[in-house]
């Protein structure tokens, strides 16, 4: 590439070696820069793709991240260069781009290409110091002037990601607000315009001393003359920054600029991108070609944000749309309001529903992930599951090219949706070479439903050598459901394992967890298992023998010094609370242990010790004493806080005033920026339940 050697001037001065990045060192690094610069489209995709899995991995910043920013920026500058969009995305990102300024997102896009950003993740480093973001940030705002040219430039993808790194990092508010305004009056390009009205909205945000000008452009682009997507990303930020101003029919203006937009023809000078087998290739291939819309969409729902009436109204306009694109849009955005956002949501799932049925693929690989997070919300669309379910054994199960099956996504939701139809398609799971890791707990939510699954589950347990290293992978899932449906009958082949393992089995404590945990589920069914759990009494599955033990026999003499003993160890004392509690007045003795640990500094501890103090003793004053904060410092808790209201009656009544809020508040107990869980919507739904179960025993 002409010009290289002065793009990478003092590269090899740098002592990357000593320098560190998420994989260890970073000597690498050199090559992936120079290879950002490269003549070869694929070279310079795995080498983006790299800087993004390295160097700024899951967001983290580096010290070789830093070392990084000088070099980044002299690639951009060289017009000649080609793909320096991307390399401006991956300074933003390094800078902190919008969200260091702007606050939390309610909704992320799920097919980012930037790679590393999904923050569900948990790989166990210690997090990234905040100083080293502050340095990235402080270094990125050095060189921003850079980001002024860029608006310019001739290539409309460096200008698109140029709008808003020029706003979110250069201090020169007037001059920021200049350009934006000037390139919104002579940009031609229609992928362009929308980046600066965006850019613009940005601006308004962050800049509060200008945001009278800002906005009343915002509300002259949101009107005609001007073409649809300019105006879709108009009126999302102005839903972000100036609500008041959006037009009363909002809804019904942004579904006809939807479809005005999607009936235009395609840009004829689109880039073409290099087929690799990256992760920034794997989610370009699942996206359709019209990226923009997706980001358009994104702004809007992001800006009207806890509006769930009007965004339930623009999902249903979009899910009926006759372009695939747009439902495809609405099928994303839904995902971020059913996870943040509480709300009647029957008939957009249902519609999401419908989408499976469409004989699209990227329709129902958008659809099935949302359905499979929504578990008993999921009902809606359960007619089009099953449907898709029968249609074929590979919606039941899903092959990869390495490693074991997993359940297929229609399956999974179908079943977590606690519809019956699932029944038969898991059997033929049970029945087929390999069960899916999964397939046990899934099993769990059908309830009684599920009981003919019983006699297959405990043939496969059946089959699993009491030997083999992974025992306890393919074991536990299966014991998980078995206790789930009480079946006592599997009570040879639970302790065929117990018997059998060896000493040295890998996870050996953690398969006689789940065996003793069963075994307790299955009550006095399982008496045959007397005299195995009193010597695992002993051990360091002492507080899970104990709570079986009382669970089969109910001998609260044999359990009670074992769980007093372990409510005095940090790391068994929360599990042993627990099973106190359940023991109910039987356990008196254990109450002056449980009142000094309801004062521990663990808020666990202090709501198992409180709770079990209730049940045990009727006392409420510890409970109510550990309640409140606990509740306000790790929403966690509020489940089991809000089951033990329920079961104190009215003596929990001084404690309903957070229950009361809990109900009325819009936004769900877990929603949080950046990250989800997959367990989020239905905890947070079983939350409500538990709140309303308590406030009604009053």
């Amino acid at each position: 590439m002409p010009g290289e050697d002065a793009v990478f001037t003092g590269i090899d001065e740098v002592a990357w070696a000593s320098m560190r990045h998420a994989y260890g060192s970073a000597e690498d690094v050199p090559g992936l820069l120079r290879a950002l610069a490269s003549s070869s489209p694929q070279e310079r995709e795995r080498a983006l793709d790299g800087m993004y899995g390295a160097v700024h991995h899951q967001g983290d910043v580096y010290d070789s991240t830093l070392a990084c920013i000088p070099f980044l920026f002299t690639l951009v500058a060289r017009a000649e260069l080609p793909d320096r969009s991307g390399v401006v995305e991956l300074l933003v990102s390094i800078g902190g781009g919008e969200t260091a300024d702007e606050g939390p997102r309610d909704d992320a896009d799920p097919f980012d290409e930037r790679p590393g950003g999904d923050e569900r993740l948990d790989d166990g480093e210690d997090p990234v110091g905040d100083d080293d973001h502050a340095m990235a940030r402080t270094a990125v705002r050095a060189g921003a002037a850079v980001f002024a040219e860029l608006v310019r430039d001739r290539d409309p993808e460096v200008r698109r990601a140029a709008a808003s790194a020029v706003t979110a990092f250069l201090d020169e508010p007037e001059r920021v607000l200049g350009l934006l305004t000037e390139r919104l009056d002579e940009e031609a390009d229609e992928r362009v315009r929308p980046a600066l009205a965006e850019a613009l909205g940005l601006f308004a945000r962050l800049r509060p001393a200008y945001r009278a000008a800002a906005v009343d452009r915002l509300v002259a682009l949101c009107a005609p003359p001007h073409d649809a997507g300019l105006r879709l990303a108009a009126l999302g930020r102005l839903a972000d920054c100036a609500p008041d101003r959006l037009p009363s029919d909002l809804v019904a203006v942004v579904v006809a600029l939807l479809r005005a937009r999607s009936r235009r023809p395609r840009p004829a000078d689109l880039p073409e991108r290099p087929d690799t087998d990256t992760l920034i290739g794997q989610l370009r291939r699942l996206r359709p070609a019209d990226e923009e819309g997706a980001r358009l969409l994104r702004t809007l729902h992001t800006g009207l944000g806890g509006r769930t009436a009007d965004r339930i109204a623009l999902l249903k306009g979009q899910l009926t749309s006759e372009a695939s694109a747009d439902r495809c849009y609405a099928v994303w955005m839904s995902a971020g309001l059913f996870r943040e956002w509480r709300g009647s949501y029957e008939e957009p799932v249902a519609l999401i529903g419908e989408q499976l049925g469409m004989g699209e693929e990227r329709l129902r690989e958008a659809a099935v992930p949302v359905l499979e997070d929504l578990f008993g919300l999921a009902r809606p669309a359960a007619d089009h599951l099953a449907d898709l379910v029968a249609a074929g054994p590979e919606h039941s199960i899903r092959r990869w090219k390495s490693g074991v099956p997993t359940l297929g996504g229609p399956l999974r939701a179908l079943a977590r949706a606690g519809d019956r139809r699932a029944v038969p398609a898991l059997a033929e799971v049970l029945r087929g070479p390999v069960v899916p890791y999964d397939t046990g707990y899934v099993i769990g939510h059908l309830g009684p439903a599920a009981q003919p699954l019983g006699a297959l589950l405990r043939a496969r347990l059946g089959e699993i050598p009491v030997d083999s290293p992974d025992a306890y992978d393919r074991a536990s899932p299966l014991l998980f459901a078995l206790g789930g449906l009480r079946h006592a009958d599997a009570l040879p082949e639970v302790l065929r394992l117990l018997h059998g393992m060896p000493a040295d089995l890998r996870r050996r404590d953690w398969l006689v967890e789940a065996i003793t945990r069963t075994v307790g589920a299955f009550g006095p069914a399982a008496r045959e298992a007397t005299p195995l759990l009193r010597e695992l009494l002993d051990g360091g599955n002492a507080v899970t023998a104990a709570a079986a033990l009382w669970s089969v026999e109910g001998d609260t003499e044999a359990v009670l010094p074992v769980l007093r003993q372990e409510l005095t160890r940090g790391e068994h004392a929360r599990a042993s609370a627990e099973v106190l509690g359940r023991l109910g007045p039987s356990a008196g003795a254990a109450s002056s242990d449980l009142r000094r640990l309801a004062g521990s500094e663990d808020v666990w501890k202090q709501v198992a010790a409180a709770g079990a103090l209730w049940d045990i003793a009727g006392d409420p004053a510890p409970v109510l004493a550990a309640l409140r904060p606990a509740w306000e410092r790790n929403a966690h808790t509020r489940g089991t806080l809000a089951a033990c209201l329920g079961r104190m009656g009215p003596a929990g009544a001084p404690a309903h005033d957070l229950l009361r809020a809990e109900v009325a508040a819009p936004r769900r107990h877990r929603a949080r920026s950046g990250g989800y869980g997959s367990h989020d919507i239905v905890e947070d739904e079983q939350l409500l339940r538990a709140c309303r179960t308590a406030l009604g025993s009053v």
